[in-house]
């Protein structure tokens, strides 16, 4: 019987997806979740609600779904070590660190591939098996044929998304909201940046609207032909909705579950009744029968879900504040809208919308007035005039759920204790390059062993430099390219394989030879792998192989299988979100021992990474057009535009090959003057990326004549390089320091203030005394 999965946000949400019908729900504690903006669950909550969910034969699964940076693994481990001991039914993770964490210390643990793993195929599937991974949650961006084509060839159990908002980028890949302001999606922190509201600069004129919201995902016809497929959990998503509407959206799919067998049709249409009130955007089966991008993406749909009520035309500060949970007091005012539809009630649920995108909120409605002819709802101060508002739920809509969590939880004490991480190093050399050496006569063991050590070592490093030399390596999209780039000749190229390079291969072979030879060549992969292209890339691969390639960027976990036991040489690229060392050494216990680490990546965190014995290891990327996100489908014909702009004026590219699209920044990332530093530190390799764009000469060379005098170029980001990612950890820190420096520096003026009171009221003596001790202080003479 298949599971269904539901969200857990809050213990409201948690109680409406058990009352309406959900084998299973899934959620996050207060950190390493893919949702940090929801509520989440306290330590004692997620405790005793393991306990409630197991006595009614009902699972639970914990998100851990974000990547971690080095400094954080040793809570990471602590925290693995809580979980150990409360034991959820499995771990939703990301990062490849995590998992060779789990697999090294805590094994009992069950793991799941979160859909930000960006597992798309049976290879991708089977990369991770033998490393504990029992499920993986599919990338939403494949057919029902595909899913099924998945299940035949992998032994892992396969979850797929059914119901509520979607990424418009593939799955794991996207880099918007982190290139923004450093708030990454692979950590949780994506401030949907996709939704909001941007110019396009069309040949007519600018054009706004909201161009890459895509509508919300619903499959509730596709249930039965999923349940065929052989999906195992079918999952809600919705982490930060409301209790309602994850009660009524689990009792449409649960409804079709245990229905769809005696009358198919009648199920569905219950179901889509039940469905009809979720208040969401309009809604899309995306990719389940092939994407058409016109149905999955509406400029004119804003960004925000909900009923649209209008927008604050007046504020009056009358409002009594409200009490939190926490006990914290959250100061209010009262809003009339303009060009509402519909009259809201006290109870009914609403989302606001900052009219500039910095801020959205829901909030349920506790107070209403009716005066001089207009209506005033209660709404937090934060907003002002011109924000929007939405209607998410009505009250007569709203239910109330028996209580899964007891009203005690004092019994409920376990938490992450403070313990150390065990000690742990990179491999320093890569085992692939050595070659054993015998005995000679005549000489003690101690003094042969010391000689084939030493020759070992010059071996390695003969090869290592063969293959992966010191220098600047480029990087490029198209066949044109690799000959423009001679100009200032790098010492490897790294080609991306698509359909223009595939063809540049094929053509290499029958005449029309590259000006590279095939040692200096490394053939970069695709960072999405669907299970439709999986048999087309491999036979790619084997002629590559066949015809003398030997380098590859792998950029997907199911690329590590389609090249095991090919005696090839891999680097891991920047998509396998190498941010610790524990992701370095899965990828070296997978044989590849040369990294390029991710975009968003920052210097700190390199450092801390890669200590300096492994640092010739790392090809760190120095200037780059980073995709910021990327789509499978091309754009609709209408989207007669290439840049576009955000309100704060930043200018993006947006265009199609003919399978994907992408979206770059018209500012590239750079760091070019930072370029002596590192090879200070240990780094000597650097890539500079131009893929998914074109090469003009001059440029080249201008900026390849700034990495090789290490100079800054104009007019370019440094992305997270030097702040990091965004850490409201830390935010919140510095906050209370400030806080403390204010109150201390008042303290100190009221304390002047009370030593000059008193000078003015002491007896001359005095006063003299005390301005000759100053002046002693200062190095002059005491009289």
């Amino acid at each position: 019987m298949a599971e269904l999965l539901a969200p857990a946000g809050n213990p409201e949400a948690l109680d409406a997806a058990i009352a309406e019908g959900a084998d299973a729900v899934y959620l996050g504690l207060k950190s390493f979740n893919a949702r940090m903006r929801s509520s989440n669950f306290a330590w004692s909550q997620f405790e005793a609600a393991i306990e409630a969910l197991h006595k009614r034969n009902k699972k639970i699964y914990v998100t851990v779904n974000t990547v971690v940076t080095e400094s954080e693994t040793e809570r990471l481990y602590r925290f693995l070590k809580y979980l150990n001991t409360v034991r959820p039914d499995g771990l939703i993770v990301q990062d490849l660190g995590l998992m060779q964490m789990v697999h090294t210390y805590f094994p009992q643990l069950k793991i799941h591939a979160s859909t930000q793993m960006n597992i798309a195929s049976a290879k991708s599937a089977n990369a991770l098996s033998k490393w504990g991974v029992s499920r993986v949650v599919l990338a939403r961006e494949l057919t029902a044929r595909e899913i099924a084509d998945v299940h035949l060839h992998t032994s892992c159990e396969l979850e797929v998304f059914v119901h509520g908002a979607l990424c418009v980028s593939e799955s794991g890949l996207c880099m918007f909201s982190s290139y923004l302001g450093g708030k990454s999606a692979n950590r949780g922190m994506c401030t949907q940046a996709c939704r909001r509201l941007y110019s396009a600069h069309t040949p007519e004129g600018d054009e706004q609207g909201y161009f890459f919201s895509p509508s919300d995902l619903q499959l509730i016809e596709h249930i039965p032909q999923l349940v065929q497929a052989g999906v195992a959990s079918f999952k809600i998503e919705g982490r930060m909705k409301s209790a309602e509407y994850v009660g009524a959206v689990v009792s449409a799919y649960r409804y079709v579950l245990d229905n769809w067998q005696k009358d198919e049709r009648a199920a569905v249409e219950t179901a889509k009744r039940i469905l009809a009130n979720d208040f969401a955007r309009s809604k899309t089966t995306f990719w389940i029968d092939g994407a058409k991008a016109d149905e999955v993406l509406n400029p004119h749909q804003a960004g925000g879900t909900g009923i649209y009520l209008g927008r604050i035309a007046e504020l009056r500060q009358d409002a009594l504040p409200l009490t939190a949970a926490d006990g914290t007091s959250i100061p209010m005012h009262s809003a009339a809208l303009k060009g509402a539809s519909y009259t809201p009630l006290v109870g009914d649920s609403i989302r606001l919308h900052k009219k500039d995108d910095t801020g959205r909120e829901s909030f349920k409605i506790q107070e209403i007035k009716e005066e001089g002819g207009k209506t005033w709802i209660q709404i937090p101060a934060q907003f002002g005039k011109g924000d929007s508002v939405y209607l998410l739920q009505t009250k007569a809509m709203t239910k109330r759920y028996p209580q899964v969590l007891p009203k005690n939880l004092g019994d409920y004490r376990r938490q992450p204790a403070d313990e150390k991480l065990p000690a742990f190093s990179l491999a320093a050399e890569n085992p692939t390059f050595q070659q054993e050496s015998k005995p000679e006569t005549g000489k003690s063991l101690r003094q042969t062993e010391k000689d084939a050590g030493a020759r070992k070592k010059r071996s390695l490093a003969k090869k290592s430099t063969d293959v992966f030399p010191e220098g600047f390596y480029v990087q490029v999209s198209s066949m044109r390219d690799v000959h423009a780039i001679l100009a200032d000749k790098p010492v490897r190229i790294i080609i991306n394989l698509n359909e223009d390079t595939w063809q540049g291969f094929k053509e290499a072979e029958t005449g029309k030879p590259l000006p590279f030879v095939k040692s200096e060549i490394f053939i970069a992969l695709d960072p999405f792998l669907p299970q439709a292209q999986e048999a087309e890339l491999q036979a790619q691969l084997e002629y590559f192989i066949e015809n003398g390639y030997r380098n590859f960027v792998v950029n997907n976990p199911g690329h590590i299988t389609l090249l095991k036991n090919k005696n090839v040489q891999l680097i891991a690229g920047p998509y396998l979100y190498v941010f610790n060392r524990y992701a370095a050494a899965w990828l070296q216990e997978n044989g590849i021992y040369a990294f390029i680490p991710p975009i968003e990546n920052a210097q700190e965190n390199l450092e801390s990474c890669f200590a300096p014995a492994v640092r010739h290891q790392v090809l760190q990327t120095v200037f780059s057009y980073p995709a910021l996100f990327r789509m499978r489908f091309t754009l609709p014909k209408s989207y007669n535009f290439l840049y576009f702009s955000d309100k704060q004026e930043q200018t993006f590219r947006a265009f199609s090959t003919p399978s994907a699209s992408f979206v770059l920044p018209e500012k590239p990332f750079a760091i070019t003057d930072r370029i002596a530093g590192l090879r200070k530190k240990g780094f000597s390799r650097f890539l500079i990326d131009f893929s998914h764009t074109s090469i003009e000469r001059a440029n080249y060379r201008t900026i390849m004549q700034s990495c090789r005098a290490g100079n800054a170029l104009p007019d370019v980001s440094r992305f997270n390089w030097k702040e990091g990612f965004y850490d409201p950890q830390k935010v919140e820190e510095l906050k209370k320091l400030g806080e403390r420096t204010k109150k201390e520096q008042q303290q100190q003026r009221t304390d002047c203030r009370s030593a000059s009171k008193h000078r003015n009221k002491a007896p001359a003596s005095a006063q003299t005394s005390f301005k000759r001790r100053e002046f002693s202080k200062k190095g002059g003479k005491k009289r």
